[in-house]
């Protein structure tokens, strides 16, 4: 009897450490996948009759429609970034759009002008034709989300823009500022609100959030010493201008000189 126990208990033990020794054996194993698939599953079939949904949405389609083409003002020419070698005729609108209406909330809350106000010229997404302007067109003159901003820049810095604005040789929406160069495209003169800058002095730059974190390589707005969002988008700046005027003001002055 006792040697039948004695087997009965050997053979627990052998069992017990044949499992914990295939256990640790198979945590061991390494897998490999050799082979990957994929298929497309379809969301919408082409061929099912959507005219129930189209229904549903129609209603809420034709009041966004209506609101995107109700006419706020009328436009005398029109206005294209394409047309123009240091500045374009929507450019200048832009920049100057951009500063009056910034201006008005910088003031308000900061006792402060804007002096300068610079965008970029890819940021311009569309013409504004001639004739009427509608919500429509500010979303499609500036589909993003961008705020405008103002950064506090010394007169060297404001150097540094000019610089880019040399080496770039693109017609960046500039207003505010004036630049006169030479022939050979030296400097002969940077006013500021008719002033000549000044190195020393602040110097109050609109612009877009997008820009004030060095899009399109403006890194020198990083050289701010003071920052202020406005929390206004471009987009809305745009519709609250149009609804104030009857007419778009568009400036012919030259804000890039080449005597």
């Amino acid at each position: 009897m006792r040697n039948l126990k004695n087997k009965i208990n050997f053979i627990k033990h052998l069992t017990v450490f044949t499992f914990l020794f295939l256990l640790l054996l198979g945590c061991k194993t390494s897998y490999y996948n050799y082979k990957i698939e994929g298929k497309q599953i379809p969301i919408v079939n082409l061929q099912e009759d959507h005219s129930t949904l189209d229904a549903f949405i129609a209603p809420y389609r034709s009041h966004i429609n209506k609101d995107l083409d109700s006419i706020l003002a009328y436009c005398p020419e029109t206005l294209d970034k394409s047309k123009g070698e240091w500045q374009t005729n929507i450019g200048n609108f832009m920049a100057d759009v951009c500063m009056k209406e910034s201006n008005i909330i910088f003031e308000k809350r900061y006792g402060k002008s804007i002096d300068i106000c610079l965008l970029n010229h890819g940021g311009i997404r569309s013409i504004i034709p001639k004739g009427n302007v509608t919500t429509r067109t500010a979303f499609e003159v500036m589909p993003f989300e961008n705020n405008m901003v103002v950064l506090a820049l010394k007169g060297k810095t404001i150097r540094e823009i000019v610089n880019y604005l040399l080496v770039e040789k693109k017609p960046h929406p500039l207003s505010g500022m004036e630049l006169i160069l030479d022939k050979q495209l030296q400097i002969k003169s940077i006013s500021i609100q008719n002033q000549l800058l000044e190195d020393d002095k602040t110097y109050y730059v609109a612009t877009s959030d997008y820009l004030a974190n060095g899009g399109d390589n403006m890194v020198f707005f990083k050289e701010n010493i003071r920052f202020f969002d406005l929390e206004y988008k471009i987009r809305n700046l745009l519709i609250d201008y149009f609804k104030k005027v009857d007419t778009l003001e568009i400036s012919t002055k030259p804000r890039i000189i080449v005597e």
